[in-house]
């Protein structure tokens, strides 16, 4: 979760101001992060297909492998969205752009659909929404208070946290 966070921050920082993001923990264990930015990149190809920059399914060499990669707040290393995508049962990354918004899926990190339309909303942003693989061993966040400390340290987002009510 902290890497898709991470995502958002960039997002906020290279528009030089605070972003808006909303965490949704849902009953089911998965997760998602929701941003106010510009979107991924996403443009026509020459038979005015859109095709996305594939941020879910390659290595950000800007981190990957890196022994000087930026830090999370969890003192573990950026390793990019591919990473998430990879350690995810699943995962659903929507992109909202002025000139539309598309969806994909992904399996493990691979995409198992195309780039898919998606229907209008307003504003520009990211969701990516995801359940972590439950064979892998790491630490499960189950409610909202877990998710506080780490919040701190990205200064350029407004986080907001939701859940099914009851839950959180």
């Amino acid at each position: 979760m902290l890497e898709v966070l991470a995502y958002a921050a960039d997002e906020a920082e290279s528009a030089s101001q605070v972003g808006h993001c909303t965490v949704a923990l849902h009953r089911d264990g998965s997760v998602s992060v929701s941003d106010d930015g510009r979107g991924t990149d996403t443009r026509r190809d020459e038979q005015g297909e859109p095709v996305k920059k594939p941020v879910m399914a390659t290595k950000d060499l800007r981190f990957f492998d890196l022994p000087d990669a930026e830090q999370l707040p969890d003192g573990h290393p950026r390793r990019g969205m591919s990473v998430v995508a990879a350690l995810s049962s699943w995962l659903v990354h929507t992109n909202r752009r002025l000139e539309g918004s598309w969806t994909q899926r992904y399996e493990h990190g691979i995409p198992v659909t195309g780039l898919r339309p998606a229907p209008p909303q307003s504003g520009t942003g990211t969701t990516v929404h995801f359940l972590p693989d439950a064979s892998i061993d790491a630490p499960k966040l189950t409610l909202a208070a877990e998710l506080v400390p780490a919040l701190a340290a990205f200064t350029q987002l407004d986080v907001e946290i939701v859940g099914a009510r009851g839950w959180l």
